[in-house]
C-alpha cells in the first residue's frame, strides 16, 4: 500500500511539474488589409501650406497612388457604385458625407491591386479627425509616414488671398508670388469666394482644432517640417523622412520572411521558445525539489 502511495505521488509531481509547458491558446487575430508592398504615407497640413506641390513629386519619384477623399468620392459617384450611390443621396441633399462612408471608399481603393500591390499610396489631407484616423486603422492600412508641414496662419491667409485661378487652363495664381501674365490671362483669371481672409480664418480653426490629435495618433512615424521655406528645401525634408520610412520597411521584410519560413518548417518564435525554456526551467527545479521531498520520505 505504501509503495502504491509513493508511486502514485511520484507520478502526481512529474503531472504537477510539467503542466506549465501546455501550449497557451493564443487569440484568433482579425483579418486586416492585405499590407501594400509600397509606402503608406499620409501628408497633412493647413490649406495653402503647399500639399498639393508636395504630393505632385512624391508621387513621380516614389510611385505611389495620390489619393484625395474629394476625387474618391467624385470617381465613385461617376462609377455608380454601391458607396457612390449612397455618397450622392447625401452631396445631392447638401449634407456631409459620414465619416464611415468616407473610410469605406479609402478602404476600398486601399485594397485595390493598385494600391496593396503596387507602389503604395498617399492619402493627401486625410484623415483630418482623431475618429478618422482610428477608423483607418481598423481597416488594417499600415501607415509608414506621416508628413506634417507647418506654416504660419498669417503666411497662409495671405497664400489664400493672393490665389487666382485660370478658368480655361485651370493654372493657378497668385497677385504676389506668381502673378498671371499679363493681358488675356490676367483677365480672366478668378478668385474662389471662399478664398477670403475671414473665410480662411474659419477654415484654420477647424484644422488646428483636430490636427493635434490626429498627429498625436500617428506619433511614432510623424515627421513635422517647415512649410515655410523654399519648394526645394521643404521636398529636401519629405524625401530624407520617405527614404528614412522606406529603409525601415525594407529592413522589417527579411526579419517577418525568416520567421514565416521558420514557422512553415515547424520552428517555433524564437520569443515563443525563450518562453518555454523558462518554463521548462521552472518545471525542472519543482520536479527535483519534490523529488528530493519524496527521497527524503521514504528515508
Amino acid at each position: 500500500m505504501k509503495a502504491t502511495l509513493i508511486c502514485l505521488s511520484i507520478v502526481a509531481a512529474y503531472a504537477d511539474a510539467w503542466m506549465p509547458m501546455r501550449p497557451k491558446v493564443m487569440p484568433a487575430q482579425s483579418k486586416k488589409t492585405q499590407m501594400s508592398a509600397g509606402l503608406g504615407i499620409i501628408i497633412a497640413g493647413a490649406p495653402a501650406s503647399g500639399k498639393g506641390t508636395q504630393c505632385a513629386r512624391i508621387t513621380e519619384d516614389y510611385g505611389v497612388v495620390h489619393l484625395s477623399t474629394g476625387d474618391l468620392l467624385r470617381a465613385a459617384v461617376a462609377a455608380g457604385s454601391k458607396l457612390g450611390k449612397e455618397a450622392k443621396g447625401y452631396m445631392d441633399s447638401g449634407k456631409l458625407v459620414p465619416d464611415q462612408l468616407v473610410i469605406d471608399l479609402v478602404a476600398e481603393k486601399l485594397a485595390s491591386d493598385e494600391c496593396a500591390g503596387g507602389g503604395g499610396w498617399l492619402l493627401d489631407g486625410f484623415p483630418r479627425t482623431a475618429a478618422q484616423a482610428k477608423a483607418l486603422a481598423e481597416t488594417g492600412a499600415q501607415v509608414d509616414a506621416f508628413i506634417s508641414l507647418q506654416v504660419p496662419d498669417d503666411v497662409l491667409v495671405e497664400r489664400v488671398v493672393g490665389r487666382r485661378t485660370d478658368p480655361v487652363t485651370g493654372a493657378i495664381y497668385h497677385t504676389t508670388f506668381d502673378p498671371p501674365p499679363a493681358g488675356e490671362i490676367a483677365d480672366r483669371c478668378t478668385q474662389r469666394s471662399d478664398d477670403t481672409e475671414e473665410k480662411v480664418r474659419v477654415r484654420l480653426d477647424q484644422f488646428h482644432a483636430n490636427v493635434a490629435a490626429v498627429s498625436a495618433f500617428y506619433a511614432a512615424v510623424t515627421t513635422e517640417l517647415d512649410g515655410n521655406q523654399a519648394k526645394d528645401a521643404v521636398y529636401s525634408g519629405i524625401k530624407a523622412a520617405l527614404d528614412a520610412a522606406k529603409d525601415k520597411k525594407k529592413g522589417a521584410a527579411p526579419k517577418a520572411s525568416a520567421a514565416a519560413a521558420a514557422t512553415k518548417a515547424g520552428e517555433l518564435d524564437p520569443e515563443i521558445t525563450s518562453e518555454l525554456a523558462e518554463v521548462q526551467k521552472d518545471a525542472e527545479e519543482r520536479l527535483a525539489s519534490k523529488k528530493a521531498g519524496l527521497q527524503k520520505a521514504l528515508e
